[in-house]
């Protein structure tokens, strides 16, 4: 990440917990679809939040916020 970027995190941060959120909405919002994950209908994504509750009900482990993030930067472009 570059300087100027981890500053804008930094300062992102350091939000009220409501303004981040809005922030994270227009972020998501200005990708193109395929980077955002827009990409699925409503159709898939409710079949894949499905099957992964029923997982989660059955007892199956979940990811790590340290994996999951790991996956989710691994995806993104490299700058």
């Amino acid at each position: 990440m570059a300087p100027s970027t981890q500053q804008l995190l930094k300062d992102a941060l350091q939000l009220p917990d409501q303004e981040r959120a809005e922030l994270v909405v227009e972020l998501l919002d200005s990708l193109p679809l395929a980077l955002a994950g827009r990409d699925r209908n409503d159709a898939q994504w409710l079949a894949e939040i499905e099957r992964r509750a029923r997982a989660a009900q059955a007892g199956a482990p979940g990811v790590s916020w340290e994996d999951a993030r790991k996956q989710v930067l691994d995806h993104l472009p490299k700058q």
